[in-house]
């Protein structure tokens, strides 16, 4: 699960789905690691700020600050999302294009809204921590 920061106004144009305009705030991506490389290399690579746009998930990292991320035990993106039920939807079907079950993967985190997740997100700065 990425923590993002936006400090100003993102408009996105996702394929699909009606325009959107995200406000500057914190954001929580939930999503998976499933693929080539698994954790280790999808975490890395949403924390590089060069990449080509391949995921919806793209955008908020390209245009925003990825705070950090929590490395969830069981890897699955939709408990997280319905552990995380009460925070606002921006965009309904973000990152969620494959999922029947969420309306959105992406969620708003206002500010002093808890969340259960303990303790706080891995940085890529903090030099005993490991993503995988």
């Amino acid at each position: 699960m990425l923590l993002i920061e936006l400090d100003r106004a993102l408009a996105l144009a996702l394929p699909g789905k009606p325009a959107a305009v995200l406000a500057p705030g914190r954001y929580l991506y939930c999503g998976s690691a499933r693929g080539a490389g698994g954790l280790r290399a999808r975490v890395g690579r949403h924390f590089r700020r060069e990449k080509p746009v391949r995921w919806h998930i793209d955008r908020l990292t390209g245009a925003g600050r990825l705070v950090g991320a929590w490395i969830l035990p069981d890897g699955d993106e939709c408990a997280a999302v319905a552990v995380l039920a009460g925070l606002p939807v921006p965009v309904p079907g973000f990152g969620s294009s494959d999922c029947r079950a969420c309306a959105s993967h992406l969620l708003a985190w206002p500010e002093g809204a808890d969340i259960p997740f303990r303790p706080g997100p891995f940085r890529p700065d903090d030099s005993d921590a490991d993503p995988a």
